[in-house]
């Protein structure tokens, strides 16, 4: 057996104490697997008396956790701190400008800076590697590189964020409103006490940037990109999505389309027969559509102390075995520069609802304007009601330009009947 692989785990918070354990606990294991061990020579974090489930008491302590990218006792550095700036992005150019190989779970980091991150690699024949960015124990980004590369890729889909999936699963099965569920979220710890990087898709965006790049080979392109949130998805819109046939989930989606890739993140309906709509909870799912392999999906939980570290100890074992590869797939030089489209060039279906006065003429008003815009319409809701009450209209259309939508909710905003912003939501054919 060959001399030990030494690494420095910043950051000992949920998954860097999860890393801790499996290499505390599968140490022989991971050696036999590796044929050499790995030993953690210093660790390094905010609080140092903290318990974190396992003896840290005979690992070195670094007070400065840039020390690790110059320590002469340490092969790798494991970055778990988060952040695409400040402390994160110093150790890791430091140590990979060093020769120092790094593991990240970091991908904020790698959808703002992976390119350059990239570039400082291959100066110095080191690897950077970042599985649990993406999917926290779902190996998709393995999956990409190796197992599906003889695939052009027709579209990626995914729910990429626990939280989201979580409040939206709430919401329905236990028929309670946003801000209620959030708070819950936030006492239970799926959701952080600001948690506008969840709930407003950012998290999913990051994501979404990355498996673009693998998908597509070009750089992330995080400012090329649709993104919108959860929070006004309400229970009434979950309640007329089952009355269609429906569910609703937040999605990262990235296509090859004629105008060039198209990123998008916002809600989406997908049919209840659908395989995402059976991803409850906390679970992450990406489907990936090849041109020869077809169709498959990617399920797991999409963060937590194991999932996630699992994805670390992978990367680990893998820089152990002595395995090489890009980052992105490509040398960055061979990244191709792809252009992208807008969501004006999206082709979809779509739900609207629309809060109305109880009058005569009112529908015919928007049938009109959809059949100005050249909308065909697919159904049509009203529940049972009180006359002379505002009234909930629900339509959903056949496959339309979202340009030509965003037309026609601007001109039906403007009616003096419409007593609400009018509230769309895109029908997704998975």
């Amino acid at each position: 057996m060959t001399s030990p692989l030494r690494i420095g785990i910043v950051g000992l918070g949920t998954v860097g104490g999860g890393t801790l354990n499996i290499l505390s606990q599968h140490a022989e294991l991971l050696a036999a697997r590796c044929g050499r061990p790995v030993v953690v020579s210093a660790i390094s974090a905010r609080s140092r008396g903290r318990d974190r489930g396992v003896d840290i008491s005979r690992i070195r302590w670094l007070d400065d956790p840039l020390g690790m990218a110059s320590d002469p006792d340490i092969d790798v550095v494991v970055e778990l701190m988060g952040g695409a700036e400040g402390v994160a992005r110093q150790l890791v150019e430091q140590a990979l400008l060093n020769g120092k190989s790094v593991v990240t779970a970091n991908k904020a980091l790698i959808a703002h800076h992976g390119i350059a991150l990239a570039q400082m690699a291959e100066k110095t024949g080191a690897v950077l590697a970042f599985e649990a960015a993406v999917g926290g124990g779902i190996p998709i980004i393995k999956a990409l590189r190796d197992g599906l590369a003889a695939n052009r890729f027709l579209r990626i889909a995914g729910i990429l964020n626990g939280t989201c999936n979580y409040i939206l699963t709430t919401m329905w099965e236990h028929k309670r409103g946003f801000d209620e569920v959030l708070k819950e979220a936030q006492a239970l710890g799926y959701a952080e006490a600001e948690p506008s990087f969840d709930v407003d898709g950012v998290d999913t965006a990051h994501k979404l940037a990355i498996l673009t790049s693998l998908a597509y080979g070009c750089a992330p392109a995080i400012d090329h990109m649709h993104v919108e949130g959860i929070r006004r998805i309400s229970l009434r819109d979950m309640e007329f999505a089952a009355e269609l046939g429906y569910v609703i989930k937040l999605l990262g989606i990235t296509s090859h389309t004629e105008g060039g890739i198209l990123q998008r993140v916002h809600p989406c309906m997908v049919a209840a027969d659908s395989p995402l709509a059976s991803v409850h909870g906390v679970y992450n799912a990406v489907l990936a559509e090849g041109d020869a392999v077809g169709t498959v999906l990617f399920e797991g939980r999409g963060a937590g102390a194991g999932p996630t570290a699992s994805s670390v100890v992978a990367d680990i074992m893998d820089i152990a075995r002595g395995v090489r590869y890009k980052p992105f797939t490509l040398p960055v030089a061979q990244l191709a520069c792809l252009p992208f489209s807008g969501m004006d060039n999206l082709r979809c279906s779509y739900y609207l609802r629309l809060s109305v006065t109880d009058k005569p003429g009112v529908l015919a008003e928007v049938t009109g304007i959809f059949k100005d815009e050249r909308i065909s319409l697919r159904s049509f809701l009203q529940h049972s009601h009180q006359p002379g009450e505002t009234v909930q209209l629900v339509l959903t259309t056949h496959d339309t330009q979202e340009s030509a939508m965003l037309r026609a909710m601007a001109a039906i905003a403007a009616l003096g009947s419409v007593k609400e912003e009018p509230h769309m939501i895109r029908i997704e054919n998975i």
